[in-house]
C-alpha cells in the first residue's frame, strides 16, 4: 500500500507540472518479464458469455481516472488489449472499485479477475490464481548529472553516500545489495531527493517508476538522471504486478499469459509503455 501511495504522489506532481511526455520509441527501455519461449496454446474462450476485469481509480499511471472522469491507465488499456488479442472484446467489461472493495468482489463472483496492482502473497496465493507477472518494480539510483555515477555502479559506491528513505524496503536492500556504501536515511523520500539535488549526498536509491515521475517533474528541474540499475529483488520488492483470478479458473489466468505474450512479441506491450511512462523505469 505504501508503494501505491508514493506512486500516487509522484505521479499528481508531474501532472501538477506539465503533461507527461514519453521518451522517443528509440530510446525508451521496454523490459520483457514474458519467457518468449514458452509454448502456450490460445485458449478458447467462446463459452465464457463475459469476462470482468475489476480495477481500482487511485493507482496512477496503471488505473485512474482522467481529467474528464474517464477510468484510464496502464492496466485498463492492457486488459482491453489482452481482450483483444483473444478475441474477446466485445464480452469483456471494466469495472472499478475502491481498492479495499476489490478481493470481497472477486470472492463473491462479481468479476473474473482483478487487474489493479494485487500483491502476490502467501495468503493471496492461498485465495486466488494468478498470471505471470506483466510487470516488476524496479529499484534504481538518480544522481545528478553533474555528479553521475560511472558503470557499473557496483564498483563505484564505495566512496559515495547515497541517500534512501529509512526503514523502506529499498533502505534494506540497498544494504543488502551494496554493503560497501554509506548510507544517509531520511524520514521521507522528498528529503532525500531534495538532498541529493543540493549535493548533500551523492545519490539517492528508491523506486524506479516514482523516479521516473520526480525526474520529469518541476521539482526535479532537469537536474538529475537514472545511473546504472535496473535492480530487481523478489525478497525485497515482491514479484511484480499479475492478473488475480478465482483459484480455480487457471484458464483463464493461462489466457492472461498466452495474450501477454503475445503483446510483448508484437510490440504492443512496448506502446502502452510509451503511453504511460514519461521515462522509462528500466
Amino acid at each position: 500500500m505504501f508503494l501505491r501511495w508514493l506512486i500516487l504522489l509522484a505521479f499528481a506532481g508531474l501532472c501538477a507540472a506539465a503533461p507527461a511526455m514519453a521518451e522517443e520509441a528509440g530510446t525508451v527501455a521496454t523490459p520483457n518479464f514474458v519467457d518468449q519461449h514458452q509454448r502456450i496454446a490460445k485458449p478458447d474462450l467462446s463459452g465464457r458469455q463475459r469476462i470482468r476485469f475489476l480495477t481500482s481509480t487511485d493507482y496512477p499511471p496503471f488505473n485512474f481516472l482522467d481529467a474528464r472522469g474517464r477510468l484510464t491507465g496502464f492496466n485498463v488499456d492492457l486488459a482491453k488489449a489482452i481482450c483483444e488479442e483473444l478475441g474477446v472484446l466485445a464480452r469483456c467489461q471494466i469495472e472499478a472499485l475502491p481498492f479495499g472493495d476489490l478481493v470481497p468482489a472477486l470472492n463473491r463472483g462479481d468479476g473474473e479477475a482483478v487487474v489493479a496492482g494485487l500483491a502476490m502473497t502467501a495468503t493471496t496465493r492461498r485465495e486466488f490464481a494468478f498470471s505471470q507477472p506483466y510487470f516488476r518494480y524496479p529499484a534504481r539510483f538518480v544522481s545528478r548529472k553533474d555528479r553521475t555515477i560511472a558503470e557499473p555502479v557496483a564498483d563505484h559506491l564505495t566512496d559515495k553516500v547515497v541517500g534512501v528513505t529509512d526503514g523502506s524496503a529499498h533502505a534494506a536492500m540497498l544494504r543488502a545489495f551494496f554493503p560497501d556504501v554509506t548510507v544517509q536515511t531520511f524520514p521521507d523520500r522528498l528529503e532525500g531527493l531534495a538532498a541529493m539535488r543540493q549535493g548533500k549526498v551523492d545519490a539517492y536509491f528508491g523506486d524506479g517508476v516514482s523516479l521516473s515521475f520526480w525526474l520529469e517533474s518541476d521539482a526535479a528541474a532537469k537536474c538529475c538522471a537514472f545511473a546504472g540499475g535496473p535492480f530487481l529483488s523478489d525478497r525485497f520488492l515482491g514479484e511484480g504486478l499479475s492478473v488475480a483470478v478465482a483459484p480455480g479458473d487457471t484458464e483463464l489466468a493461462d489466457a492472461v499469459d498466452y495474450a501477454v505474450a503475445q503483446l510483448v512479441a508484437k510490440g504492443r506491450m512496448t506502446e502502452l509503455m510509451l503511453r504511460y511512462f514519461p521515462i522509462s523505469a528500466f
